[in-house]
């Protein structure tokens, strides 16, 4: 519904009320006289019952805790209920439309005519507490809804952050040979190093403003039981394992999977294996025979 729609809405449920109050007028002005009202008190007397009513249905409307709107829904149906019964003995007691009716006698039955008596004249006191009470509970949720929404925004922003479209990579050319051996020798060892995740290496490299988390101490479960092996073991062992290797797979990459080291290490490893075969294939000069 448009907002012109629910203009129109509101326009005509203030006509129904403003209509239906003043056929509840006369009834509840007769009753006011026939317990002991004056004319001023009768004319404002309609005012009490269904003024209320319409202030306990504005305070449903606004309150949104639920047991100020269970009070609120209370009054309603209490004043309703009461606005109800007087209309009705206004319509059973003829006497009451012509003001002939004895004073504080609204039924013929004692018992009856004294508990109509004490609702026509409690209404007024159940106004004065239920009325300010309502208000007080509808100024109490004026005050503090700008806190609550200020909250709610504050967390709704901490929580909800806008997507950011992903940022573009610059296109790596592509490497063969020997080129893409040594690219593919920057990636850390499993065993001695820790793998990184590509996005999150991007995204800590994008925020370098941010503080790092203190982290604590590796555990020792977590740490490698293998003994560090010495330069002179790595090399010894290179040998054993590239014994049988040409000086073409004598490459970083394919030395680091095999002794399962650091990339620096094997590419060491790489140059004094390289170094050492080329010096064993090289034939010896002719002056060095004679």
């Amino acid at each position: 519904m448009n907002r012109v729609g629910k203009t129109l809405l509101v326009l005509a449920l203030v006509a129904v009320v403003a209509m239906a109050f003043r056929v509840s007028w006369n009834a509840l002005r007769d009753v006011a006289t026939a317990v002991g009202a004056d004319t001023t008190g009768a004319t404002l007397y309609p005012f009490v019952v269904d003024g209320l009513m319409a202030l306990a249905l504005v305070a449903t409307l606004v309150l949104t805790d639920r047991s100020d709107k269970k009070f609120a829904l209370r009054v309603l149906a209490a004043y309703t209920v009461a606005s109800l019964v007087l209309n009705f003995v206004h319509g059973l007691v003829p006497e009451l439309h012509g003001r002939s009716v004895d004073w504080t006698r609204l039924a013929d039955w004692d018992p009856v005519n004294w508990l109509l008596v004490l609702l026509a004249t409690s209404l007024p006191v159940g106004s004065i507490y239920f009325g300010s009470d309502l208000v007080a509970k509808v100024l109490h949720h004026r005050s503090i809804a700008p806190a609550h929404a200020e909250e709610s925004t504050q967390t709704e922003t901490e929580r909800s952050t806008p997507d950011l479209p992903a940022p573009a990579l610059t296109p790596v050319p592509a490497l063969t040979g020997q080129a893409e051996a040594d690219r593919v020798e920057q990636v850390d060892s499993p065993d001695e190093t820790t793998p990184v995740d590509p996005v999150a290496a991007h995204v800590v490299a994008a925020d370098q403003s941010a503080p790092r988390r203190v982290t604590g101490r590796v555990p020792d479960a977590a740490r490698s039981t293998r003994p560090r092996r010495t330069a002179d073991e790595l090399m010894a062992e290179a040998r054993q394992l590239t014994e049988s290797w040409p000086v073409e797979q004598l490459t970083a990459e394919g030395i680091r999977k095999a002794l399962r080291t650091s990339p620096d290490k094997a590419r060491m490893l790489r140059d004094t294996l390289r170094a050492e075969r080329t010096a064993t294939a090289e034939p010896e000069p002719v002056g060095a025979a004679s």
